[in-house]
């Protein structure tokens, strides 16, 4: 009895001095408010400009769309692997001072941009949801810091403008231009010479969907990290791994679910495209947004591809485009960022009022 007694209050010292365990730290609400939409936005990304990437290949009967979804969305989720993420710390890091961004400012842009892309998707207009991101962020840190202009970063800013709107300039230039080459150097060429078109596609459609994976899933990548950052959890901007695979992920699912009224939008209704003008559009607007994700500057993936159609048809013939399809395009392109604006600081004021700043 003594010796059991004995060991009770040595078993009470050791209770009360036995190390604690390690609490698991979760994640704040808020963090997984952002990440979800994030990655929510991400999958919209791919369901919307995916086809882009896709639409010639399809259209101009060079493969199987099954196949050709399954390769796009593998291509996709290679990209940022393999090109890098330099366009995430444009977005994250360059554009709004970071003392201006908050969470909630974060997901107001998101929440804008999303319900852009819905709606554009549902309209089968191939819209940018690079401008709908940027045109959501600014809209929420400038209705938050009461219309404070000086928040923003006018080098980011015109970064960010010069790819945005002077890359589809260069792509339906540069489309035009390879097309109108194309044609001199195969003016003695028999129709045979579509076979070998169509089987090149494999390699410029996996070049393409890389360079969009490269550029798109970046620009996820970037708000993520911006929020994490203002929310104290990384001392400064540097995108974390889980951040790039999951990011990559939500892409290329978007991707594969496909955007079959944007496929026909690009690839019949804009232009009756053959392999060889799939071909010289596709590689046209694959060198212009992979220059532009190596070197860190953001681009819409579906200007930049919709141009190049539109070069390349006014190549063969002027009057084969239908212009008026492409006026409907430009009036979505020129509302996005506005109506994203709008959005975003609606959203924000509506979070606001709800939880507070």
């Amino acid at each position: 009895m003594a010796r059991s007694g004995s060991r009770g209050p040595n078993r009470k010292w050791s209770e009360r001095h036995r190390p604690a365990m390690p609490e698991l730290m979760l994640p704040p609400v808020s963090i997984i408010v952002l990440v979800a939409c994030s990655l929510l936005y991400s999958f919209l990304n791919g369901l919307h400009d995916g086809a882009n990437t896709v639409a010639t290949v399809i259209t101009s009967r060079a493969l199987p769309p099954r196949f050709a979804l399954w390769m796009v969305a593998a291509a996709e989720l290679s990209g940022p692997f393999v090109f890098g993420v330099a366009v995430a710390k444009t977005i994250g890091a360059g554009v709004v001072d970071p003392q201006a961004i908050t969470v909630m400012t974060v997901v107001a842009a998101l929440v804008g941009a999303s319900a852009w892309n819905v709606l554009t998707w549902r309209l089968g207009i191939p819209a940018s949801s690079s401008h709908a991101l940027i045109g959501g962020l600014l809209g929420s840190v400038i209705t938050r810091s009461a219309f404070r202009l000086d928040l923003l970063h006018a080098p980011g800013l015109i970064k960010v403008g010069s790819g945005l709107f002077l890359a589809p300039v260069v792509s339906l230039a540069a489309a035009y231009v390879v097309m109108e080459v194309t044609r001199f150097l195969l003016r003695s060429a028999t129709p045979r010479v579509n076979w070998f078109f169509g089987r090149a596609q494999l390699v410029t459609t996996i070049g393409l969907a890389l360079s969009h994976g490269a550029n798109d899933a970046p620009k996820t990548m970037g708000i993520i990290t911006m929020g994490l950052v203002s929310a104290g959890l990384l001392p400064e901007f540097g995108v974390p791994g889980w951040v790039i695979a999951a990011t990559a992920v939500a892409l290329a699912a978007g991707t594969l679910l496909g955007g079959w009224q944007l496929i026909r939008t690009l690839g019949t209704r804009f232009y009756r495209v053959r392999p060889i003008h799939a071909f010289t559009s596709q590689i046209t607007s694959g060198l212009v947004v992979f220059s532009a994700s190596v070197t860190g500057l953001p681009v819409s993936t579906s200007q930049v591809v919709s141009s190049a159609i539109a070069g390349v048809g006014a190549a063969e013939r002027f009057n084969k485009v239908r212009w008026r399809v492409m006026r409907e395009i430009v009036v979505g392109w020129l509302l996005t960022i506005p109506a994203t604006a709008v959005a975003g600081g609606l959203v924000f004021l509506a979070l606001n009022g709800l939880f507070g700043s």
